[in-house]
């Protein structure tokens, strides 16, 4: 299990681990996103990745789903157990949406296939260290029955504290914020990720699926709907 430190340059804004057992896959992103003014710790396994988080506390983590000793899976559940909330990116070779999912279902932020292109994994970095940066002190949205303390990162409901992902806290967000406002799907990828997909990208859809599960599993009526053809909006009435 190795684990190298990659510091190039003096001023580093953010932090990044970078576990990933193809050592070519793996060099490429050191070098690419240092180049991009990153502080890059690199991982070739699962276990050295969660050793390098206590050791180097990186501001977010690249995962590989499939690696050896303990599967990017796994670390990221094992990440969410302890309570560490940091950004999670999966890299999946893996097209299935299922597969995609069960990246989400273990605590993931977002996802990337492989092969990825550069600059869409690089906006989806950018966008994971963004909403670090953008939480604002004192900043406390009420809207029907869900109260969404922004600097605690924390969302309550009817039934008490409910447990989002950073994604998930992102779009509820940017929805409260924008109540009875359909917000068209390109504009909501623009303001969480900073990239529009397109059409053929379901990521937005399964966050919400899953957004929506866990703001209604007291049985509180939807607050979130679809608007077929355009997006979402929140009407969470009076």
């Amino acid at each position: 299990m190795a684990v190298e430190n990659l510091v190039t340059g003096n001023q580093r804004k953010h932090k990044l681990l970078i576990a990933e057992d193809d050592a070519e896959i793996r060099k490429a992103l050191e070098r690419i996103l240092a180049y991009e003014g990153y502080e890059v710790v690199v991982a070739n396994d699962g276990a050295a990745a969660l050793e390098a988080i206590v050791e180097h506390d990186p501001d977010a983590v690249v995962l590989d789903v499939m690696m050896p000793f303990v599967d990017g899976l796994s670390v990221c559940r094992r990440l969410r157990e302890r309570g560490d909330r940091r950004p999670v990116l999966m890299l999946t070779a893996r097209h299935d949406v299922n597969d995609r999912v069960a990246g989400l279902d273990a605590g993931a932020d977002d996802y990337v296939t492989k092969p990825f292109e550069l600059e869409e994994l690089l906006a989806r970095v950018r966008a994971l260290l963004r909403r670090v940066d953008d939480e604002r002190p004192g900043d406390v949205l009420e809207i029907g029955p869900f109260t969404l303390d922004v600097p605690r990162r924390l969302v309550t409901g009817p039934s008490g504290e409910i447990d989002l992902t950073r994604t998930e806290f992102s779009i509820l967000e940017l929805l409260m914020r924008n109540d009875g406002i359909v917000l068209e799907r390109s504009v909501m990828y623009e303001r969480i990720w900073g990239y529009d997909f397109g059409d053929s990208s379901r990521s937005l859809d399964v966050h919400v699926g899953y957004l929506r599960r866990k703001l209604e599993a007291d049985g509180t009526p939807r607050v979130i709907e679809t608007v077929r053809g355009l997006g979402f909006v929140m009407r969470a009435g009076d």
